[in-house]
């Protein structure tokens, strides 16, 4: 049966989701004050990796004795504002507990395998549908270590893919160097992922998926959603500042905020701000081959159109407070040891800084299914750092809850009645 479906969010979910609604054949009606792709969104500021590998949670065990150096160490990968502590201690609390155990670790690693596993693959056909094949590449994704030693610090980790079908490769130093020629010296182990992909411009590609759904019948309201109206508990329409959009069905994939929305719905959604920061080096100061997680930086290093992308560092705050640049002056002090064009002297002032909110449930765990309301309002939203690759698999996990056909993935881990 034909429905008016209302998506709230033009990122890379809310786009997958639309192309998806509109193949059942849909009438499907887009929601999203910014632009799609722009830099507001946090599709935009990806690291553009498309990993199978990357189901690791944030969360490990022994997690709990750091969390004193990320309020009073400033310059760590994972950093809390101390002015917000209270507020977040809750959540933090939820994600120490997620990852206290090596048992809970596995599971987690094994729920989010169920979305990442074949995002590569995804990616490449939805590409491929839009008539930009250009976006995704497929060349494989490398981890790189100054030595094997520094690769055995991580064995939780690679056990985690192992145990989930993560193919990977072991690279001698000659082979690492082969691949990626403009890594410095000093590292001398590595590891490739050859199923992975990466995305050539994240916030491009996400504007071409949004463009062709309008190309395909989608309409386009630039507006933010406030809140919904029900009649006799069913869905009659989605409230928005610029008028209420009558509707049958709405989706819910606002990235961070989503929290508020959810809440209107009915559910309290622990969903934080993990507010992630990157740079984009110009091609002409810095290239790379291929994309490389550097193990001693844990940025996620990408080669784009626009440059070399360094992605990552993890600051916890509120979503109003401003950028604290430091966090990606860290990532230049990586990418300057991670790659020989940068140790001497350039235009630092040609570098792109950009801060986004990565929108983060507490288990590392994204959203999906419908709200404590009503079946008509279906959620996806918290992806945290893998939202950019899990897009088109929850777009169509989105389009089975709105035919109501049943889904190849268990949803149950994926409630936000969990919380």
């Amino acid at each position: 049966m034909t429905k008016h479906v209302v998506v709230i969010g033009a990122g890379i979910v809310g786009a997958a989701s639309a192309i998806e609604l509109l193949r059942d054949g849909h009438k499907v009606t887009i929601v999203e004050p910014g632009p799609p792709g722009g830099r507001q969104a946090a599709s935009y500021g990806n690291s553009g990796w498309l990993s199978p590998a990357s189901i690791v949670p944030m969360s490990m065990p022994g997690l709990w004795k750091k969390v004193p150096g990320m309020v009073t160490d400033p310059s760590g990968p994972l950093a809390i504002r101390w002015r917000h502590i209270l507020r977040l201690a809750p959540w933090l609390l939820r994600f120490v507990k997620a990852g206290a155990t090596v048992a809970k670790v596995e599971r987690t690693a094994g729920i989010l395998s169920g979305l990442l596993h074949d995002a590569p693959e995804r990616h490449e056909k939805l590409a491929a549908e839009i008539g930009r094949s250009d976006f995704i590449v497929r060349q494989g994704l490398i981890y790189a270590y100054p030595d094997r030693a520094a690769f055995e610090l991580e064995a939780l980790a690679w056990s985690l893919r192992r145990q989930n079908g993560v193919a990977f490769r072991e690279l001698s130093a000659a082979e690492l160097h082969q691949l990626e020629p403009h890594l410095d010296a000093r590292y001398s182990f590595g590891v490739i992922v050859e199923k992975g992909g990466h995305c050539v411009d994240p916030g491009g590609y996400v504007a071409a998926i949004v463009e062709h759904a309008i190309r395909l019948g989608a309409n386009m309201v630039t507006a933010k959603a406030t809140g919904f109206e029900m009649t006799g508990g069913k869905l009659t329409a989605v409230r928005t500042e610029t008028g209420a959009i009558a509707c049958d069905r709405t989706v819910i994939a606002a990235g961070i905020h989503s929290k508020i929305l959810a809440t209107v719905a009915g559910d309290k959604v622990p969903l934080e701000s993990e507010r992630g920061y990157h740079i984009v080096i110009p091609n002409d100061i810095a290239k790379g081959a291929m994309p490389v997680m550097p193990g001693d930086g844990k940025m996620g290093n990408n080669p784009t159109r626009a440059g070399l992308r360094i992605a990552g560092q993890v600051e916890l705050a509120n979503t109003t407070v401003d950028p604290d640049w430091t966090r990606a002056d860290i990532l230049l002090r990586h990418a300057k040891r991670t790659y020989t064009a940068l140790s001497s002297p350039f235009d630092e002032s040609r570098i792109d800084r950009w801060m986004g909110h990565r929108p983060s449930t507490p288990d590392g765990v994204p959203v999906i299914g419908h709200s404590n309301l009503t079946t008509d309002i279906i959620y996806a939203f918290g992806h945290g750092h893998v939202g950019l690759a899990t897009g088109p698999v929850t777009g169509c996990l989105v389009a089975n809850l709105v035919a109501d056909r049943p889904s190849f993935v268990d949803l149950g881990p994926f409630s936000a009645a969990r919380f």
